[in-house]
């Protein structure tokens, strides 16, 4: 989506506000013994309180309104009713639509009080990278040099991305163009970043497995090698004046 007027930035700004606050409830109300299951049930209640609509369910029949994903699940996490545990590292994924207007976020981070530092490193390298992907982010630049802030970063760190789970474009609906915004640098992709383009950046920081595979359900996607990975996502308006992200909750 392009954004052209105020009216749909505002639109864009409210239901990326409805989405990054179901996430912060799903984050504050995850503790050692709750299951992703109830805290989908709390994201399903907080939807309709808030006149929103999950993507997921939506457009894709998901079996959840929200996709929380745990350990070697690095997204499309199917909630169940296995208890968490100190220590697991989860990430919760919300999108949906507020009157049309689309946001997708999402954020991971680990159970309880452990300390995990290998863990807490690939969660505070997501945002690192996708920091570093924002100073990237103006009219007339490439679309590729966000896969390159977010690449470098993690080789800075000692660490991968997952190069086949992208960003991608949002507005009216959950996947527009561009269709993917990449965790790394691709030469050849000559896309320019427009004033008021929409869509989602979602550095995939991972310990070692740099692909995914499909999970047995159909829907999950897991590394390979069982290795753990670290998501953060939000929705970006691309302005002259920097970007706006509209899931972001100050």
């Amino acid at each position: 989506m392009i954004a052209t007027t105020q009216e749909e930035i505002d639109a864009l700004l409210k239901a990326g506000r409805a989405m990054g606050e179901i996430r912060d409830a799903l984050k504050a109300a995850t503790k050692p013994g709750v299951t992703t299951k109830e805290l989908d049930d709390l994201a399903g209640r907080l939807f309709e309180e808030k006149g929103a609509v999950s993507g997921p369910k939506a457009e894709y029949d998901f079996p959840g309104y929200t996709c929380i994903s745990v350990n070697e699940v690095v997204a499309h996490g199917i909630p169940n009713d296995t208890p968490l545990v100190d220590g697991d590292m989860i990430n919760v994924d919300v999108s949906g639509h507020v009157d049309g207007f689309y946001a997708d976020t999402g954020i991971s981070f680990i159970v309880g009080d452990v300390n995990r530092p290998e863990l807490q490193k690939l969660c505070d390298v997501a945002q690192s990278a996708f920091d570093r992907a924002m100073l990237k982010v103006k009219p007339g630049s490439k679309l590729n040099q966000i896969g390159k802030a977010v690449e470098r970063e993690a080789h800075d760190h000692h660490l991968k991305v997952i190069m086949n789970l992208t960003g991608h474009g949002v507005g009216h609906s959950l996947h527009e163009e561009p269709q993917y915004v990449l965790n790394y640098y691709d030469a050849w992709d000559a896309t320019l970043m427009k004033e008021g383009m929409v869509f989602a950046v979602e550095p995939f920081i991972s310990q070692a497995a740099e692909s995914i595979i499909e999970g047995t359900d159909g829907w999950a996607f897991l590394t390979p090698d069982k290795s753990y990975v670290a998501q953060l996502e939000h929705t970006v308006i691309v302005t002259k004046n920097g970007p706006i992200l509209t899931t972001k909750i100050d």
